[in-house]
């Protein structure tokens, strides 16, 4: 049987395995899912490790997505240009590294929540390996702006730059957003895991706007609670794109994408 997991920092709390195992189920398929706690010092050598042992893929989450990128013997598009992994896939010498959070998303946005992107204004909250993930298939969508934001400028300058072949990315910081209005806000820091959120301008939100988590459970909940107290039309947390991204990665191990309404409706009630 063959054998999967997720692997991150904490992971107790990981809902990858109920997807992943409501996913084979729907399709009669047998492998088994698991999730493992790996600090961040022990990722290389368990990955040489699950390796030998012939496992055939895995999820990498907090804190791995950026260290396990480096550690692929091969990386797709999607990966290269978050500079980050998400989905490690079995080769007969090591893992080919892909990342499937920005299509998840996208996914999640559009034929879940009925979200426009094209033509609309997006602010991306966030400069770390989360935010580099979603920022190209967001550009796909043909967003009239897209910004990502941080409380420095120089990673999201640094960003906009290696993501210039791609499409314009603006670099803001957080405290200069003061006055701008943007359809879509998505939240991509970790704050919320701290209860906390950016120290943001007030009014970022044009009428209509949706705020976004790619957070879901109680560390979505602090942006969530003000950004709807900020004007925010709609929120969501991100509990759609972790099922999308999953399933994605299902399809690239398995060659058949799951279908996710069930599984997702499943996981809300």
């Amino acid at each position: 049987m063959d054998r999967y997991a997720v692997l991150g920092q904490p992971v107790g709390h990981s809902k990858s395995p109920r997807i992943h195992a409501a996913f084979a189920a729907s399709l009669d398929q047998k492998l088994l899912y698991e999730a493992y706690e790996i600090a961040p010092d022990e990722l290389g050598p368990s990955l040489s490790r699950f390796h030998a042992e012939g496992w055939a893929g895995f999820n990498l989450t907090v804190p791995h997505k950026q260290a396990g990128a480096a550690l692929c013997e091969s990386r797709s598009d999607a990966a290269e240009q978050a500079g980050a992994v998400n989905t490690l896939i079995r080769t007969t010498s090591g893992w080919h590294g892909d990342n499937t959070d920005g299509a998840g998303l996208v996914r999640d946005l559009i034929a879940n929540l009925g979200v426009e992107i094209r033509g609309k204004r997006v602010l991306v909250l966030g400069a770390g390996g989360a935010a580099r993930g979603i920022l190209a298939p967001l550009l796909a969508e043909g967003p009239a702006e897209l910004a990502i934001s941080n409380r420095n400028p120089w990673k999201p300058e640094e960003i906009a730059a290696a993501l210039k072949p791609l499409g314009n990315i603006v670099p803001r910081t957080h405290l200069s957003l003061k006055g701008d209005r943007y359809d879509l806000v998505l939240n991509a820091t970790s704050a919320g895991h701290a209860g906390a959120i950016p120290r943001l301008p007030p009014k970022l939100f044009a009428d209509g706007g949706v705020a976004y988590d790619l957070n879901y459970g109680q560390a979505a909940v602090p942006f969530m609670v003000w950004a709807k107290a900020d004007g925010a039309a709609r929120v969501s947390d991100g509990l759609g794109m972790l099922v999308e991204q999953a399933a994605e990665a299902f399809q690239r191990w398995r060659g058949v994408r799951p279908e996710t309404a069930a599984v997702l409706a499943g996981l809300r009630g």
